[in-house]
């Protein structure tokens, strides 16, 4: 990556596990594009208790901001009632990877892009 990850937390304290976690979905989006220019995570909680990571019920939201040559993916993903925080990032990876490959079908000339895009 050109450029580094960077990482914030907002109404959460900050987990290196959280962290670690993230630095490796984001190794393994290098894997798909080593292009990547740059990538932000974000990971925020609506909930007072920012000591509990796992607790199932509170709101948290996950946005990825990924800039790969000519353009960038944006990914903002809710956590649902039944999951933790670690879901919410799993799920927001998981999008940001199909945009990405999208991207780079694109870009071998696999898809016709789409008018107006």
């Amino acid at each position: 990556m050109q450029n580094s990850l960077q990482i914030t937390f907002h109404g959460i304290d900050h987990s290196d596990a959280l962290e670690t976690r993230v630095r490796e979905k984001v190794g393994k989006l290098e894997q798909l594009f080593d292009r990547i220019t740059s990538c932000r995570v974000a990971i925020e909680s609506n909930h007072k208790n920012t000591s509990n990571l796992h607790h199932k019920g509170d709101a948290f939201h996950v946005r990825i901001d990924l800039t790969v040559p000519g353009s960038e993916l944006v990914v903002k993903r809710d956590s649902d009632e039944h999951e933790d925080v670690y879901g919410a990032l799993k799920g927001a990876f998981a999008a940001v990877e199909r945009q990405l490959k999208e991207y780079v079908a694109r870009q071998r000339g696999d898809v016709k892009a789409r008018a107006g895009v």
